[in-house]
């Protein structure tokens, strides 16, 4: 039962870095000092997508639902609705190009917006 926690719990953190990569220049607008971890996360998002990078976090949640004799994902709200967020059925190396390209673009757009708010402040 512990192990399929933890599980979820890694599951959960793949989401919230999922999201901190897409979204994450909107809170680095009201907290600059986020721009440190932002910037790293959504190199590595790109980077992963472009390049089909697995995450680390993919075989960790893996060997703990092996751990947790789990054969796969079902049974869990977490495992039935944030999984197929996460692992889409069909991701092609094509789409994950594209999707390297929107993470490139959304933080290009959101930093753009944010320098030129901050060359207005000065």
């Amino acid at each position: 039962m512990l192990l399929r926690i933890a599980a979820d719990a890694v599951l959960l953190t793949h989401l919230l870095f999922i999201a901190f990569v897409l979204f994450g220049g909107l809170l680095v607008m009201r907290w600059h000092w986020l721009i440190w971890l932002h910037l790293p996360a959504a190199v590595w998002g790109v980077v992963a997508e472009i390049w089909h990078l697995q995450c680390p976090l993919t075989p960790l949640e893996n060997s703990l639902r092996v751990a947790a004799g789990q054969a796969g994902y079902s049974g869990s709200f977490v495992e039935h609705y944030l999984i197929p967020l996460i692992y889409p059925a069909g991701l092609t190396p094509q789409i994950q190009l594209w999707l390297g390209g929107f993470v490139l673009a959304l933080n290009l757009l959101i930093y753009t917006l944010l320098l030129l708010r901050l060359k207005r402040r000065r």
